[in-house]
Order: C-alpha cells, then sequence, then structure tokens
C-alpha cells in the first residue's frame, strides 16, 4: 500500500492521483474481499481515523479498524452476512454527490463475500445454488464472473452507478489475470467487458440452465437479464483504479527466490484458466525442455486451472488436484511440483495446495493409499494429508491467484 498510496497535510494521493480530503463532504470506504480487513487497516494506517465505512470479509479479525461496520461474509459460497453486506454498501453510497469521494478496497474472494441479487425473487438458498452451478461446471473465472456480474446489483460496474456522481477511486489486489481487472470481485467498480449475450452463450455451453434455481432459470429463459454499464458511461467519468498487488507480484518475488536457490528460473503463464491435467501435462513437458539446458530448473507458472467438480466432489481443490496428476507423471523423476492458491484455502479443504516429488506415489503405497482412486473422486486432501504433503497456512488474508512451481534437478531431494 504504501508504494502506491501517500497521506501529506489532509491530501490523499494514489498513485498519481491526488485527493484533497478536506473539500469533500463526506469519504465514503468500500473493502470487500479476502484482504478486505488488510487493505482497510493499511490506508487508515496512514490516512488516521478520519474514514468511515463497511468491510466485508470471510474471517473476523483479532482487531477490527476504528470507524468501520464489519461482515464475515461466505466464501466460496455467500452467506446471510455477503447478502446483508451487499445492502448496506449501496445503502452507504446512496445519495452520494459529485463532492463525495467514494473509496474502494478490492481483493479476490468479494464476489461471493459481498453480494445482493439483482432481483428480490433470487433468495440466499437461490445464490447459493446459482454459485455452486457456476463453480462445478468447470468455466474459467472469467465466465463465471460473467454471469455473476448479471445477476446482481452490487457487481458489473453497478457498485460505481450506486455511487455516481461522486469521485471515486478502486484500489486492487488482483486475483484474476492482469488483462482482465473487471473480473476481479466481479467488477463491481469498473466497466464490464461482458454481455448478457455471453451469459445465455455461458449458460448454454456449460449445460447450466438445468440446475439454476428457477428464479433463475427464468431470468435466462425469458431473456429478461438487464446489461451492466459499459467503457464511456457516465458513472466511470471520475473513476480511477490502481493495482496495488496481483499475482504477477507473486511470481516476481518467486523468481528472485529460485535465483537465490541456484536455479535458472523460467516464467510460463500460457495455461492459466485451462483445465488441470492439460495445464500440468504442458509444464512438465516444458520441464524436461529446459532441463536440457540447466542442470536446476525452476518453472513458475502463475494463474489458475480448472477442475469439473461435479455435484458430490471429494475433499481438496484445483492445486492439490494438479499436484496429484503431477504425482502420477513424475513418479522416480527427480523432479518437485508445488501447487498453492496465495489466500491460503483450496477448494473445500483446509490446505492452501500440496507438493509431490518422484517419491510420492512410492510414499503412498506403502501407506495403503490408492492416487488414482483419490484422483478420481476429487479427494486429493486426505490423501497428500496423511503423507505430510499438504500445505496448511490458514487463511492469508490476501489473495493474488495461484502459484505454481515445478523444480527439476540432478537428484533426488530425499538421496
Amino acid at each position: 500500500m504504501r508504494r502506491h498510496v501517500e497521506m501529506r497535510n489532509g491530501q490523499l494521493r494514489i498513485d498519481e492521483e491526488v485527493y484533497d480530503l478536506d473539500n469533500f463532504s463526506g469519504v465514503k470506504v468500500v473493502s470487500i474481499g479476502k484482504a478486505a480487513h488488510s487493505l482497510a487497516k493499511a490506508l487508515t494506517d496512514l490516512t488516521g481515523d478520519r474514514l468511515h465505512g463497511i468491510i466485508s470479509c470471510p474471517d473476523a479479525p483479532s482487531v477490527q479498524v476504528s470507524g468501520f461496520r464489519y461482515f464475515l461474509g461466505g466464501h466460496p459460497l455467500p452467506n446471510g452476512d455477503s447478502l446483508r453486506a451487499g445492502e448496506a454498501i449501496l445503502k452507504l453510497l446512496a445519495n452520494s454527490g459529485p463532492d463525495t469521494l467514494s473509496i474502494f478496497l478490492i481483493s479476490g474472494g468479494a464476489s461471493a463475500i459481498a453480494e445482493k441479487p439483482i432481483s428480490s425473487a433470487i433468495t440466499l438458498e437461490d445464490v447459493v445454488e446459482t454459485y455452486k452451478t457456476l463453480v462445478h461446471s468447470g468455466a474459467p473465472i472469467s465466465e463465471i464472473n460473467a454471469v455473476r456480474k448479471h445477476l446482481s446489483a452490487t457487481k458489473g460496474g453497478r457498485m460505481a452507478q450506486a455511487a455516481a456522481p461522486s469521485r471515486q477511486a478502486s484500489i486492487l489486489v488482483s486475483d484474476v489475470p492482469e488483462n482482465a481487472l473487471d473480473a476481479l470481485a466481479s467488477g463491481p467498480t469498473m466497466p464490464d467487458t461482458t454481455t448478457v449475450a455471453d451469459c445465455y452463450a455461458i449458460a448454454e455451453k456449460y449445460s447450466m440452465l438445468g440446475q439454476f434455481p428457477r428464479s433463475v432459470r427464468e431470468l435466462f429463459e425469458q431473456r429478461e437479464l438487464q446489461e451492466t454499464p459499459k467503457a464511456g458511461d457516465r458513472v466511470f467519468a471520475r473513476s480511477r483504479f490502481v493495482t496495488v498487488l496481483s499475482n504477477g507480484t507473486a511470481i516476481k518475488e518467486a523468481v528472485e527466490s529460485a535465483v537465490q536457490a541456484g536455479f535458472a528460473a523460467e516464467v510460463d503463464n500460457v495455461c492459466d484458466d485451462w483445465d488441470y491435467a492439460a495445464a500440468a501435462d504442458y509444464l512438465i513437458s516444458r520441464l524436461h525442455e529446459l532441463r536440457s539446458n540447466a542442470a536446476r530448473v525452476c518453472l513458475l507458472s502463475g494463474g489458475e486451472v480448472t477442475v469439473k467438480a461435479g455435484s458430490n466432489p471429494g475433499t481438496g481443490g484445483r492445486n492439490q488436484q494438479f499436484a496429484l496428476y503431477c504425482a502420477q507423471k513424475i513418479a522416480g523423476q527427480p523432479i518437485t511440483v508445488l501447487s498453492a492458491g496465495t489466500d491460503g484455502i483450496d477448494g473445500n479443504s483446509r490446505a492452501a495446495g500440496a507438493v509431490a516429488d518422484g517419491s510420492t506415489l512410492a510414499r503412498a503405497r506403502e501407506k495403503g493409499l490408492d492416487s488414482a482412486g483419490a484422483l478420481k473422486s476429487l479427494n486429493a486432501f486426505p490423501f497428500f494429508d496423511t503423507l505430510g504433503d499438504a500445505i496448511v497456512t490458514g487463511p492469508t488474508g490476501n489473495n493474488v491467484r495461484d502459484l505454481r512451481v515445478l523444480l527439476a534437478y540432478q537428484r533426488l531431494l530425499s538421496q
């Protein structure tokens, strides 16, 4: 935050934009997502206690930021506080004038952590059922968020619409591709690049319609989705956006660590949003190519892979699924693979991810574990947890997508 934000003599500077707080009739702050508390604290550490607003985060902090009302929204599925947060945010932003400053602190996970359905006919249970359908569809996050935007009164630029005509500043901790920032938290304050036509096509592509609850299904069947505000809309005329952290930041730090450890480091993000197995095959192939030029190679890949979970998955997540698939491909080889989420939570497990190497399958057989069965049933967490190879950090209070690290060296580390 301190790299991008500065407070001096009553003036708040966010990158190149300067806001004289004394010239505004009011300053409203909305902080939503997995890093909501951390972002709000970092901002108020700079500004003092002159700010107030709403924080919706997934976990209760030990000490709350003074002047802020807290909601503990659900993730990956919204809960009652998620909807109460959405309602409270829209009420806070209502009646904002041109002399109001609206500051939005947005991080990953906010799609579920702060929500308000576009229609009063859509209940919390309907929202949860819709989210489950979307998450289990196998669609990449960009397509999932396209649908979420058009079913929400807070997403797809509609939060900015609620705050207009105030001056608006959005500070972002991104968990989406660098070129798709409007997908972050389903883009509550940004122009939406997706359309209702996209939503209808996505629902058909992944056979979602029959799985949607009736209230949502009828909006699709009757073609009643409403368009979100786009680039050029006057609600964004006084908006500015600053990304303070992203997956690129994590990759940069990882490259530096790899080089310091004596590895030749390479970055390849081309498999972002690929199916986990296709991504693993590609990256392992790339690693073998790189090994021909260096004895110790580190291949880094950011972003997320997809897993079609179905209706009754086991315990795990995309990172552990990726690692388990890799374990079968690298058995007996001097290769180690780590895949983890920077938020500290992978899927429906308590792990952030897992690590696998050439000895994983042999050690699993010694403990009577069925790697093929665990992979097929999407039950990777018990497998890695039993081996002691699950990465358990707890919620990190942040989220800049996932990180995959593939290491190749001359001999097994266990030898």
